[in-house]
Formats: structure tokens, sequence, C-alpha cells
């Protein structure tokens, strides 16, 4: 397979095999050196003796980074590159993760928040590199990337406190361990560090303008709505769904698994969205397919039978692997070049981890005030609404046009390529 690239011209099949294995090893990192640590959190605790606020800054602080990050990625690719870009990203990522496992709090802090600016880099550029790299082929590679940094984070849940437990181990050497795949990623992707691709955007002055440009879009916010909405679901779902189950009537540990039925329930749903999405003239069906699995979902929670959990929980882990796996792909599908769609991942994830990171707390705080679940999962529901309707705008055909306007097209010929 050989592979067009929007600024630099053909690259040969090896090329393409090593970039494609280098995507696969950085989303791999994604996720996993994050969600490690929300099962550990009681263990640090009482090993450092922090306060129960300062443990929770564990989770909150990579989402506050990727939210202030986010935007700054694109900025930091156009001057040295994307490839170069993620290189680093790599390289504060491993340095965040040895870090943090240091036996120092201010270690565990800086090293927390080192890891937040590091998967912010890779969250935001990935998408545009799909885009300029595998034009014909961006929603499968999407796909691929998707479930492999929804695995991660699977995976990255469930054996971090296996490995805490073991005596060679502890805590530390459970959340060291993820410097191995990064380690590995690296050296994977030190290949691509032989060229140096700059944005025409760059070149001829272009990008402050199209940045700024991007901000007044229409379209840019129906993106950035629906990855900011799906976001707030989710980690919410993430943060209180074994309290929520709790109230109707199932324990704790019944609770987690719940959870991880809804975590493993993604990953199908994130592999074959985005291959199904770019068969379309447009997105919108599944964009309000998406929301309305977690309205159901929701509104089953609140009125159905305690057996019939399982059930809603399939059907929101469906709605959440199809959710982020689309606004990744509907960065670039709503973009004209990967300049272009990194700028516009730029400003959803800013946006979209803004509401990640302040959904919990928000819904924290309506359960201290009313001591009862049923207002959130309606608040849920209503958010559920939305996500149908932002999904219909994100998903119509057209792209941001970065001059404040937005304009139809037709379906790529490169995507009609590759569902022949």
């Amino acid at each position: 397979m050989t592979v067009e690239n929007e600024e630099s011209g053909n690259i040969t099949p090896k090329n393409v095999m090593l970039k494609l294995l280098g995507i696969i090893f950085i989303a791999a990192t994604l996720r996993g050196p994050f969600t490690s640590v929300g099962p550990l959190v009681n263990i640090i605790r009482e090993d450092t003796g922090i306060s129960n606020t300062l443990a929770g800054m564990l989770t909150t602080l990579p989402l506050i980074a990727f939210a202030v990050c986010s935007s700054l990625a694109p900025k930091v690719a156009l001057r040295i590159g994307i490839e170069h870009t993620l290189f680093a990203g790599l390289l504060i990522l491993t340095g965040g993760i040895l870090l943090r496992s240091v036996p120092l709090f201010a270690g565990l802090m800086f090293g927390t928040i080192l890891i937040g600016i590091a998967i912010a880099m890779g969250n935001v550029l990935l998408p545009g590199l799909i885009k300029r790299e595998f034009p014909a082929k961006s929603g499968l590679i999407t796909g691929v990337y998707a479930i492999v940094m929804n695995l991660s984070a699977a995976i990255g849940s469930g054996i971090s406190v296996s490995l805490a437990q073991k005596e060679a181990f502890g805590w530390r050497g459970s959340l060291i361990s993820w410097s191995i795949i990064s380690i590995i990623a690296m050296a994977v992707w030190l290949p691509q560090l032989r060229s140096r691709h700059r944005s025409a955007a760059y070149i001829d002055g272009k990008a402050d303008r199209e940045s700024s440009r991007l901000w007044k879009s229409s379209l840019a916010w129906q993106v950035t709505l629906f990855m900011g909405l799906q976001s707030f679901v989710y980690y919410i779902l993430a943060a209180w769904l074994p309290e929520m189950l709790q109230e109707q009537g199932m324990n704790i540990s019944q609770g987690g698994w719940m959870l991880s039925l809804l975590q493993f329930s993604t990953l199908p749903a994130s592999f074959i969205t985005p291959v199904l999405a770019v068969r379309f003239r447009s997105q919108r069906v599944l964009g309000a397919m998406v929301g309305a699995l977690f309205l159901i979902g929701f509104l089953g929670l609140i009125s159905g039978p305690l057996v019939l959990v399982p059930l809603w929980m399939i059907l929101m882990g469906l709605a959440g692997g199809s959710a982020i796996s689309l606004a990744l792909l509907l960065f670039g599908l709503r973009t004209e070049n990967s300049h272009q769609a990194a700028e516009l991942s730029g400003m959803a994830q800013s946006i979209g981890y803004f509401f990640a990171a302040t959904g919990p707390i928000l819904i924290g705080f309506i359960y201290d005030v009313t001591q009862q679940w049923i207002i959130p999962q309606l608040i849920l529901a209503a958010v559920s609404i939305l996500i149908i309707i932002f999904g219909i705008k994100a998903g119509q055909n057209q792209v941001v046009s970065f001059g404040g306007r937005k304009h139809s097209v037709r379906v790529r010929r490169r995507h009609e390529q590759a569902t022949r």
C-alpha cells in the first residue's frame, strides 16, 4: 500500500507500516498511565498519608492538563513537525511516569501533570497525522487507534491493583510499569524523526489567522460540543456509576463489575463506528444514534428493573465507544488538511476535557445536596438529548472553511475508494 502525503509526496510501503505501528504504540500510551491510577488512589493515600482531596487530584490533574494543553499542541507541531512533537510527548510521558513513582510527594504530583501534558499532545495530534498519512483509510486507522486506546484504558484499570499487591512491585512498581510501553513506543517512532513535515500554513503565516477563525465557526463548535458532551457523560459514569447502582440495590463489587462491562462494551463500537462512518455521505445518523443509546441506557437505569442493568451498561458502553471514535474521526472529516484537523482536535479536546474534569465534581456536588442519584441521572438523560442534537449537526456533510463559514462538500473520492 502506498499513501500520498499532502505535504511530502509518496512514501514507501515500509514507511507506511512503520508509521502505522508507531501510531498503534502511541495509542497504547494514551490511557493506561492515566486509568491505572484510579483503582490505586486509596492505596496511595494510605501509604503516603496525603488527604482525600490531594488523592483525588491524581485523577483530576491529567484532565486539567488535557484541557489546558490541547489547544497548544497544534502550535508546537506547526513549528517542529507532528513527528517530532509526538516524540517529545513520549519523552515527557516517560519522564512523568518515572517521576510519579519516586518516593517524594512533589514527584508524585509533578509527574502526574507531565503525564497529562504528554497525553494531551498525543490525543490532539494523532487525528491530524492519520488524516495526512492515511486519507483513504482514515476510518479503519481511526478504529484501530480508538480500540487500542480503549483497550489500554481497560487493562490499566484491571491490572493496576493486582500488580500493586505483589511485594516486588507495590503501587509505585505498578505505575512505573507503564514506562515500558512508552519506551517501546519511542523506539518504534524513532525512524519518523528522519523527516520533518512543516505545514504550509506555518510557512506562509496563515496558521495564526486560521486558528483564530476556527473559534468563530459554528460547525467547529458543533463538533466541539459533541466531543465535550460525550466526555462529560463518560467521565461521570467512570467516577460515579458504582455508587449510582449501589443506591438501586447492587453492592459496590457488583457495581464495579457493571462498570467493567460498560468499559469492555466500548471496544467493538470504537472500532466499527469509524469504519462505517466513512462509507456515508454524512455522519448524522451515527451522531444521533450515539445520543439515543445513551438516552435509552439512562432511562432504563432510572425506571427499569435491576435485572436489566447489564443491558443498559452494554448500550451505554456501545454509545461511549462510538462517541469517542466518531469524534476523533470528525476532526479529519470536517477539515481539509492535517493542520486544520489538529487545530479542530485541539479546540474540541480542550473544551471536551474541561467538561470531563468538571462533570464528576458537579454531579458529586448535586448528590451531596440532594442525597439521591435520580437528579444526576435525569441530568445525564438531558445531556444525552443534547448529544443527539449536536451529533446530527456535527455529522452534516460539510467542512470548516477556517474563514468563519462552512461549506458543503461531496464525500471524498478517497473514502469511496476505501469502500470498494
